[in-house]
């Protein structure tokens, strides 16, 4: 049976951060087939929003609004001063979505991204529960936008908090509140999930956004990813939102350095965008 869902890509793929320059790729994604594009906010005072609207607008694509959460953008620090910090970030973050028509903000906004350490349970339970009040609060002001969020979970090697579909089930039911939902990242559940299918239905109706790539941030199609896998679970799930291709490139140091990638994954960034697509709309099809 085919999947109900429709396609994006991240502009992370080829550059970083997103300000007005970027834009200058919407073209070439439009021209590959894809029907949204991911917008990763890292400095929401690079975000023109109306240069962007008007963009978007030109080549006919629908926007996704992800967060990057460093170590300033930490809900779950033992000072409040960083979750004030995160707060404020999200508050912008919220604002750019709602104006360009995005219907939520994706992101592991629960903690700083590479806050991986080995904790006692005691303070494990104190950590979950600041995300868990934090998030509430977020909750509440996107609400206020019209939105929802979209929390994700993150391999051991750049978290300790959520690493599975079951811990982010749980934290979303924690959190009790409308807006909380999920998204699911291929690479990730590749380190953490025994079975895909499973991970997927764990989340169940909560599941609002879905990224991939291969099992090594390659081309969809080329690696060891079970894609019948992930068919039958967002069948079971009747998932119909964006299937999203997060990458990364090499030649931008910072973004790579702090994704471990190291070398170049593919011959070439347009390629993978193209290729990747081109296997999507098959295996989606089938």
């Amino acid at each position: 049976m085919a999947l109900d869902v429709k396609f994006a890509v991240s502009t992370w793929l080829w550059t970083s951060p997103f300000n007005k320059e970027t834009t200058a790729l919407f073209p070439k994604i439009k021209s590959y087939g894809y029907d949204a594009v991911e917008i990763p906010v890292e400095d929401p005072a690079l975000i023109d929003i109306d240069w962007v609207k008007k963009a978007l607008a030109d080549n006919g694509l629908s926007p996704v609004i992800c967060g990057a959460f460093g170590p300033s953008r930490d809900l779950t620090n033992e000072d409040p001063s960083y979750h004030q910090t995160c707060f404020d970030y999200l508050d912008a973050c919220f604002e750019i979505a709602s104006e360009l028509g995005a219907k939520f903000v994706a992101g592991p906004m629960y903690s700083a991204v590479g806050k991986a350490r080995l904790v006692s349970p005691e303070q494990k339970k104190v950590e979950w529960n600041r995300a868990v009040t934090n998030l509430r609060k977020v909750c509440h002001t996107a609400g206020k936008h019209g939105l929802e969020i979209a929390i994700e979970t993150l391999n051991r090697f750049e978290t300790d908090l959520i690493n599975t579909a079951a811990e982010l089930k749980q934290l979303i039911t924690d959190i009790n509140e409308p807006q909380a939902k999920a998204i699911l990242d291929g690479f990730h559940m590749n380190i953490e999930e025994p079975s895909i299918e499973d991970a997927i239905k764990a989340v169940g109706d909560k599941l609002i956004h879905v990224q991939v790539s291969e099992n090594y941030r390659g081309t969809p199609g080329t690696g060891q990813t079970n894609w019948a896998a992930w068919k039958r679970g967002l069948e079971a799930v009747n998932y119909s939102g964006y299937v999203s291709i997060e990458s990364f490139t090499p030649e931008i140091k910072e973004l790579a350095g702090a994704v471990c990638i190291w070398k170049p994954l593919v011959p070439s960034q347009d390629g993978f965008a193209k290729e990747g697509l081109e296997f999507l709309r098959k295996w989606a099809a089938e």
